[in-house]
């Protein structure tokens, strides 16, 4: 096993000297470095709102507050580098009842006018839009259809070739509005900022991961907590708006099963689609949002159709990433490639997902993109009872290609609480393995998850999902050998709290990052889990394609 190289480990002692004594008041930011660690479990705070309330329609916050075909619910999502973006909103009303009529998205144009002034705005985007619906075979149950939905994809314009320049400029602050000026019918000026060029020394300050937000109180506790952090970047790691809590007639329960279980399909209510998009505009008109899909996404209805409104109302850098699917996707923000997967669809190594992971991971190259950082929506290392060892198919599918490929970070969601693990792989603790971090804490009205499957009498039973198959057997060796779950906390857990709140990752430079995690329940400047993660590339080798970076432009 090779020994850091000296400019290596300099740097590194440098930058841990440099940030130790920036902070002479507090207690040294543990590094992965000094790991692993012993497992550490915060107990639970009974004081906590460990059940959330969802935000009623009548709450201000969520009310339609535009006339005829303005555009509302204005989004910002990447494209999957630096000098493309897309621009969503919604133009017209929803309808939902048993006669509806779709609008025709024809009527309504899809234009966006931008610059770096806010006035005059001198460049000029078009793109599509569609209209979908959510369509019940049953009597009784209503139907619903969509306003018109709008994408618009900033890229390349005439005025930027005849200037000898292709696309937009990172790390550059743009104004814009979206909507149909021949109406007219246009939207206030917003603006975003471009993420930084793809480089080693390249990276946006702040990027905020949260998941299993849903639309409650605490959802509106932990997006003021976010945004008082400043982040460039917004991963939302599954389960969106929990619109499938509810029956057609509006009607929600913490838990559907529980309360509505004789009914003929699983419903859902799609006007919580459209509240989520107003309350989150105001953030994510300015701050790009990058979302894979989550269990609570899959909204089946009509002809068996599934993901409609995930895959109409979000944009996705799919077609630009290789992929042909809203499910799974990647794109580049400076020196990090982020690798979007799917796990509610096929996922074997005979599928269109696997064979599409593969050639990603081929084409990185690691001396311009250093960091790896992948999501999905179920986790692979969660201790907690909710959800035990559910993704474990894909795990067996995928693990060992990630791993192969150096995977720094993986994030994920569906559990709602927080977990961090040990540099782990195939359950042993491993130097090159990854960071797992579960982080399904963002404030749903679900309950929060409280047990944990290696406490007396707690461990679960295998579970046959769906979509995620059942693969998870006893253990066969290790100190649970034999068993379906350990009996003390595994040690690869590092650190577990059942709180709600967010994250935010800093990479600080092509070997360290600073991880983040905020609970809603302490002030916006107090932390509940904070660590170095660091990269041992001497140390890791990992397969990679090595090329030239660019120059900052």
């Amino acid at each position: 096993m090779a020994l850091p190289s000296l400019p290596a480990l300099a740097a590194s002692l440098l930058l841990a000297v440099a940030l130790a004594f920036s902070r002479p008041s507090h207690p040294p930011i543990p590094t992965t470095l000094d790991g692993p660690f012993r497992p550490v479990t915060v107990p639970f705070d009974l004081s906590l709102r460990g059940n959330a309330v969802d935000l009623p329609d009548s709450d201000p916050r969520v009310l339609r507050r535009v006339k005829g075909f303005e555009p509302e619910q204005i989004s910002l999502t990447l494209s999957s580098s630096y000098d493309s973006v897309w621009i969503s909103w919604v133009t017209g009303e929803y309808q939902i009842g048993y006669k509806i009529k779709p609008l025709d998205p024809k009527s309504v144009k899809s234009v966006v006018r931008y610059g770096k002034l806010r006035y005059p705005q001198t460049h000029e985007a078009t793109g599509y839009s569609l209209v979908y619906s959510q369509l019940y075979p049953f009597e009784g149950l209503q139907n619903y259809t969509s306003g018109i939905i709008h994408h618009v994809r900033l890229t390349v314009g005439e005025y930027w070739l005849v200037c000898g320049y292709v696309g937009l400029k990172p790390n550059t602050k743009y104004f814009y509005r979206c909507g149909d000026p021949s109406i007219p019918a246009m939207s206030d000026i917003y603006y975003f900022k471009t993420m930084p060029v793809p480089g080693p020394k390249s990276y946006p300050k702040r990027i905020a991961i949260v998941g299993d937000l849903g639309l409650t109180y605490n959802t509106t506790a932990t997006v003021s907590h976010l945004t008082s952090n400043h982040p460039d970047l917004m991963l939302l790691i599954g389960d969106v708006t929990y619109a499938n809590l509810y029956l057609t007639n509006g009607t929600g329960s913490d838990c559907y099963s529980c309360s509505f279980g004789d009914t003929p399909i699983h419903e859902t209510y799609q006007p919580r689609w459209d509240y989520w998009g107003r309350f989150m505009q105001n953030l994510i008109s300015r701050v790009p949002i990058m979302v894979v899909e989550g269990n609570h996404e899959v909204e089946e209805q009509v002809d068996n159709k599934t993901f409609v409104a995930y895959s109409s109302r979000f944009a996705f850098p799919s077609a630009e990433s290789g992929s042909s699917s809203p499910f799974y996707y990647s794109f580049n923000v400076g020196g990090i490639h982020f690798i979007m997967l799917g796990a509610y669809t096929l996922f074997d190594r005979s599928s269109e997902q696997y064979r599409w992971l593969e050639q990603d991971l081929a084409e990185v190259d690691r001396s311009t993109t250093p960091w790896l950082v992948a999501t999905w929506h179920p986790p692979w290392y969660s201790t907690y009872v909710a959800h035990y060892r559910e993704a474990e198919c894909m795990k067996l599918e995928m693990e060992e290609l990630l791993y192969s490929y150096g995977v720094d970070i993986v994030f994920s969601g569906h559990v709602h609480a927080y977990e961090r693990s040990n540099r782990v792989y195939n359950y042993t603790l491993d130097p090159c393995g990854p960071v797992h971090i579960t982080i399904g804490d963002g404030g749903n009205r679900e309950k929060m998850a409280i047990k944990h499957s290696d406490e007396p009498g707690q461990c679960p039973q295998p579970s046959d999902d769906e979509y995620l198959g059942m693969c998870a057997t006893n253990f066969t060796s290790g100190p649970a050998a034999g068993k379906f779950c350990w009996d003390r906390q595994p040690d690869y857990s590092a650190f577990r709290e059942s709180s709600f709140g967010h994250g935010i990752l800093e990479v600080k430079n092509e070997t360290w990052a600073l991880w983040t995690w905020y609970r809603n329940q302490d002030s916006e400047d107090n932390v509940g889990d904070q660590i170095y993660i660091v990269r041992e590339p001497d140390r890791c080798h990992v397969q990679q394609v090595v090329d030239s970076w660019p120059a900052d432009l």
